[in-house]
């Protein structure tokens, strides 16, 4: 049980739900601030017909794809506790455990899954606090020149503190996004009794006749519809933090009815006046209270954006250890939440992509076209992986119960999908641009490593020989001290052992050849986490295990070992490393394309150290360089 895990479990179910509204909830949370504007002004005109369809639809949308889907189905999918599509892909890929086609087919779903969630990554803070400072235009023109310049300094200042951590800050995002889901709903309740025929808009007809009477234009407005549920990923990918039930306790309890509330509360508004469709959820807002509500709207915004690039670190370090990404810089900034971390590249990286997004796109009108295909794709590959792999195993549903959820849920996603598609021209070819960059670094990564893998095992010696050989000479001589030499092969002996051997002859007293595994779980238990095998006195033979969710560390993990500590002195413990100087030659038979094994080439020269990234100290790793055609 892991530290993180433990605290949490000593928390109460009170401020469990208090923090599941601040992180959980955020980027759905502050959905109402566009979501009506663009699917009112996706349908053309304002008539109470299409005001009562646009919110029925909004209404069926939050029922079937969060209450249903990711509430009661999805978020019972979970590998240890841990949600996510990483989660999924990992629970898929054991119950195909005999099928290693299915196996490959479920990373690539997973890996188009990622690639997804960094475009929404950069989408999202964007339209978000960029919405939120748009309500000063509704107070006063005077704000319109400063819009952009406003947005951009908050965003930045955003970026800029990440690498503080959000342990200090986080304690106060429960309690205002609880104010804001209050606010929400007193805002939406005072215009629903003031109007209160939009309580029709609660018949699931309203919606469907709206879109059986006007297909063309009923399917344009879908795409905008289906921003009120953005976001709805994060429910299951934040349930390792907080766990199903303080999620579920949050949706139902609290967050659902003041989100229906306001979405109600700006239908009416605009039933009543039709030109409150320019900007419903401020124009809904008192005008004594307008410059409070921008206050905290942004503040609001900023909470999602966090949620978001949290959600961005952790998935990139999932892909890290799954060997999708190069190694990257990891900070910890938590002393008691393991999952609280920095990744400084990233973190540049999505400021400025976040930046050159806001400049380009200009208004959150604009930035609705490029969100949602992002979104939609993502939750589309869930429902594949959930309902057409894994709950079916995990509940053994009969076939007919599986059949009908799968084309319940892939139907309605399909269809957001295909409404998102429309928006390609007009901007949402930007996040399937991003997506594809992304899936394609990591294909190159993964096959690039993969076809660097064989070339190093190449005139390799296996174990069982090299012991019999090493017996026999003479010429060795011994060092005090102890030596770990790193392999991915635990059948052959690592290059920098021959090379030592070869160049020095000698051996240290005790040699461990050391493995260490990704499982595909999030965390490995520490009475699990190391094996050990003698091979013959003064060799060993060792494994580690780690959890996607964890970060290696080598010394620490060396101390569990209680029947070889006199072994792991720290100031007797060196650490070799192969250092590979890949060169690249012609070679029909490799994997990637000469161009792609460039790309690859140029990665791996860039990749972070893997003794920072095994947390090895560097005063005690000596490396041994190789030059190796690939």
């Amino acid at each position: 049980m892991t530290q993180s895990r433990e605290h949490h479990r000593k928390e109460q179910l009170g401020t469990l739900v208090l923090g599941a509204m601040g992180v959980v909830f955020g980027d759905i949370g502050t959905s109402p601030l566009y979501s009506v504007k663009e699917a009112v002004s996706g349908g053309h005109a304002a008539t109470a017909a299409h005001i009562l369809g646009i919110i029925s639809l909004i209404i069926i949308a939050l029922i079937v794809v969060i209450s249903l889907k990711y509430i009661f189905f999805i978020m019972q999918a979970d590998n240890k506790g841990e949600g996510g599509v990483m989660a999924l892909v990992a629970l898929a890929q054991r119950s195909l455990e005999n099928n290693p086609r299915g196996q490959k087919l479920v990373l690539l779903l997973g890996m188009c899954g990622v690639s997804l969630f960094f475009g929404d990554g950069i989408i999202t803070p964007a339209i978000s606090v960029l919405s939120a400072i748009e309500g000063l235009e509704v107070a006063t023109p005077f704000f319109k020149p400063y819009i952009i310049p406003l947005t951009l300094i908050v965003l930045i200042a955003l970026f800029t503190i990440q690498k503080r951590g959000t342990e200090s800050v986080g304690k106060y995002f429960g309690p205002v996004m609880c104010l804001w889901f209050v606010v929400l709903a007193l805002l939406g309740t005072v215009e629903v009794v003031k109007h209160p025929e939009i309580l029709l808009a609660i018949n699931p007809w309203y919606g469907l006749h709206f879109l059986l009477e006007d297909p063309k234009t009923g399917f344009v407005v879908l795409g905008s519809v289906f921003l009120c549920v953005t976001g709805g990923e994060a429910l299951y990918a934040d349930m390792g933090h907080f766990g199903a039930r303080p999620i579920r306790i949050s949706w139902l309890f609290l967050v659902f009815p003041s989100l229906l509330l306001n979405y109600l509360g700006q239908g009416a508004l605009i039933l009543h006046n039709p030109e409150a469709a320019a900007n419903p959820f401020y124009l809904l807002v008192p005008s004594w209270l307008l410059y409070p509500m921008v206050g905290l709207s942004t503040a609001a915004t900023v909470i999602a954006s966090q949620a978001v690039i949290s959600g961005v670190f952790s998935a990139t370090r999932q892909a890290v250890q799954l060997g999708l990404l190069p190694r990257m810089e990891v900070i910890h900034t938590s002393i008691h939440e393991m999952g609280q971390i920095y990744v400084p590249f990233l973190n540049w990286s999505l400021m400025t992509g976040v930046i050159m997004v806001v400049v380009a796109f200009k208004s959150s009108d604009n930035l609705a076209s490029a969100y949602g295909i992002a979104v939609t794709g993502a939750m589309l590959i869930d429902t594949i992986l959930a309902f057409g792999v894994v709950l079916s195993t995990i509940h053994h549903w009969n076939g007919w119960t599986k059949s009908a959820l799968l084309i319940l849920f892939i139907g309605f996603d399909l269809t957001f999908f295909l409404a998102n598609v429309i928006k390609i021209p007009s901007g949402g070819w930007f996040p399937l641009v991003l997506g594809f960059s992304i899936f394609f670094i990591m294909t190159t990564w993964r096959l690039g490593g993969e076809q660097a893998a064989q070339a190093w095992q190449q005139d390799t010696i296996p174990l069982e020989l090299f012991m019999g050989q090493f017996n026999n000479n003479p010429l060795i001589t011994k060092s005090p001290g102890t030596a770990i030499f790193f392999t991915a092969d635990t059948y052959n002996v690592p290059r920098a052992l021959m090379q030592n051997i070869a160049c020095n002859c000698v051996v240290h007293e005790r040699v461990v050849i050391l493995t260490t595994r990704t499982r595909d779980i999030p965390y490995v238990e520490d009475q699990d986490r190391l094996k050990v095998k003698v091979i013959q006195d003064g060799f060993y033979l060792m494994s580690l295990d780690y959890g996607y969710q964890e970060v290696p560390d080598i010394p620490a993990a060396l101390q569990l070992c209680q029947s070889c500590t006199e072994a792991f002195d720290p100031n007797e413990t060196y650490y070799f490393l192969g250092r590979a100087v890949f060169v690249p030659v012609e070679n029909k038979s490799r994997t990637l394309s000469s161009w792609r094994t460039k790309v690859w080439l140029i990665m791996q020269h860039n990749a972070g150290s893997i003794a920072a990234y095994l947390n090895i100290p560097l005063d005690k790793v000596i490396e041994l360089g190789v030059r190796i055609p690939i």
